[in-house]
Order: structure tokens, then sequence, then C-alpha cells
């Protein structure tokens, strides 16, 4: 760490800590809060004092534990839905500078600091202070949206209402559509209530579902399909809810082992089949930049579906509900 006054922050580096708190998985559900050492941004890279991170889905099999892994992860990782204020930057930024409260696409977010490349934050409005914005899930909801590709007057069946599956709900109503939610939680039903489905189906029984879904579109099922849980049978499901030449929009993470679809249904029926994941790490921006639109103006409301908060020191409890899930259960926030 340099010890002298830096030209990018006019900070006294030697007045800031030498080391941070940060969470590290040790061993397959195990965790602990460690003193680690303070990053220093490197040219094109800003450091965050973080101020929460959201927990992901994704988090899951590396909390479990799976054969590829490898432990102690890396401190902070795998947090990536951060967001905080710029404490420092490196050579060559300008397009945040200390102070700047942003959403970051960074890796090690379990953690007090975290550093990201300075073109993958997104500055927050004042409209948005002292709001939790992770910024990766809300942008990704954008992506989704962007690729599904809804118009006025189609209907559009979510299957598997959590924190994604509720923003596609407002989205899907804002964009004039008719929404049919579909998911297993009395409790995540009651979600998708009150984001605007029009219908609500408890995902139980295939071909009850099926045939009310039918029911309720004249038979016609629907123009686009949403799958959102990751899972082999709500996806097949979404094939036989999907009507002629609709599109079936796969925004479940699967990424646990291989899927049985039937095919055969998918072709027979002619259906635009968009696996709505982006590598790019511009398109995450660009979603996330689309995010900050839509909270300020209102299009989508995700306060509401924060519903579990916890600190660094209970990070332990907090990854066990993401994985158990308990009543009432949407979104969690690691918050500093």
């Amino acid at each position: 760490m340099q010890d002298t006054l830096t030209k990018d922050t006019n900070v006294v580096a030697d007045t800031l800590p030498a080391t941070m708190k940060a969470a590290v998985i040790t061993a397959p559900k195990k965790v602990e809060v460690q003193q680690t050492a303070l990053p220093a941004p490197q040219a094109g890279q800003v450091r965050l004092k973080l101020q929460g991170c959201g927990l992901c889905a994704s988090n899951i099999p590396v909390w479990e534990g799976r054969d590829w892994f490898s432990y102690p992860v890396a401190a902070g990782n795998p947090g990536h839905e951060g967001w905080g204020v710029v404490d420092a930057v490196g050579e060559g930024v300008t397009n945040v500078a200390p102070g700047d409260r942003v959403a970051a696409l960074s890796y090690n977010a379990y953690a007090a600091y975290d550093l990201a490349d300075a073109d993958k934050v997104v500055k927050l409005p004042e409209a948005l202070a002292d709001k939790p914005f992770p910024g990766e899930p809300l942008g990704c909801a954008m992506n989704i949206f962007k690729r599904s590709e809804i118009q006025a007057g189609q209907t559009v069946a979510i299957l598997g209402i959590g924190f994604l599956g509720a923003l596609l709900v407002q989205l899907a109503k804002n964009a004039g559509a008719r929404v049919i939610a579909i998911s297993q939680r009395e409790f995540s039903l009651e979600v998708a209530k009150e984001s605007g489905a029009d219908e609500i189906i408890a995902m139980d029984d295939h071909y009850k579902i099926i045939e009310k879904v039918k029911e309720l579109t004249n038979g016609n099922f629907c123009e686009r399909v949403i799958e959102c849980t990751g899972k082999e049978w709500p996806l097949n499901l979404a094939g036989e809810l999907s009507a002629e030449r609709g599109r079936l929009i796969i925004a479940g993470f699967h990424q646990d082992g291989m899927r049985q679809v039937n095919v055969q249904l998918w072709n027979w029926r002619g259906l635009d089949v968009i696996n709505a994941h982006e590598r790019d790490p511009q398109l995450y921006i660009d979603g996330i930049k689309a995010a900050v639109s839509a909270v300020e103006q209102g299009i989508i409301n995700p306060d509401k579906l924060y519903t579990h908060t916890y600190t660094l020191d209970n990070i332990d409890k907090a990854f066990d509900n993401l994985t158990n899930r308990p009543d009432g259960f949407v979104k969690a926030l690691i918050t500093y």
C-alpha cells in the first residue's frame, strides 16, 4: 500500500486500515469471517467500500460443495451482487470518483471492500440514495425481459416466483401482457399476486397445470413462457404451456447436470427457445443501467422483495436460508 498522498483519491493511504473483514468459505457449509489484506486498485480499477451484497442461488453449489471446487475459496467470493461507495481509484479512471455511490460487477463482494474494473460499475442516482441495489440480479431481470420480446396483449406464463420471477411479472405487466404465475410455495404465489400477476397456479400437478392454462387461454396456451426455476420438471412443463410459434425463455440456472427435454414437442410447436444468460460482462452492465432507470421510473419495485437481511457475522445463516428457503424468503442481502 502506498504511504503518500494519492493523486486520485486525496486520501492519505496510511490512514486506511491495512486489513478488512471478509467471509471465506473454508469447506462445504463452513464459512469464517477473517481479516484479509485491503486490496489496492490497479490502473483502470476502482475500490468500493461496500454497503451490501445480495445472495444469489448460484452460490448454493459452492456452499454445499461439489467435486470441482477447491477450498478455501477466495476471500469474499462468490459475492457478485455488491453496491457501495467508491473510496479509491486507480490510474486512468475518469468515469467515477471517490464518493460516488455505485452498483458493481465484481466477484469478491462478501467483504468490507472489493475491487472492480472501472467500466464494470454503474453510478446510482440521488433518487436511489440509501436504497439497496444489488445490480447484477436486477440487470439480469432486465436482460431476460429484453430477450423475451414481450408485447402488449400477449399471455405470459412465468414459472418460479422468486426474486427474478417477481421482477419479470412486474416487467411483463408494465409491457401490457397478461401474466400467469406458477410457483410451488404459497407465499411465492402471494408475491406474484402483489407483483401484478393476473392468475396464479400452484406448481403441484403437471397435467392439472396444463389443463388450467389451456382453459385460461382458450386452448391456445402462452405466447411467452419464462422458466425461472432451474429444474428439469418445470422446464418440461414450460414447453407444454408454450403456444405454437411461441417463445420459451430459459432464465433458470441450469448448471447442475444434464436435462432431458421433450424436443419432439418443441419441434412440433415450432418454438423459439432462448437461453437468456449473458456471458459478456458489458451486457450485464447494460442491464444494470436499464435497471437503474426502471427502478427510478417505478417500472419495477424490488424493495418489497428484499425479505431477509444479514451481516457478515451471520452469513452462515444466510447461506442456510438461501438453500432451504424458509417461508417468506425471497431475496437475502448482506449489509455492512
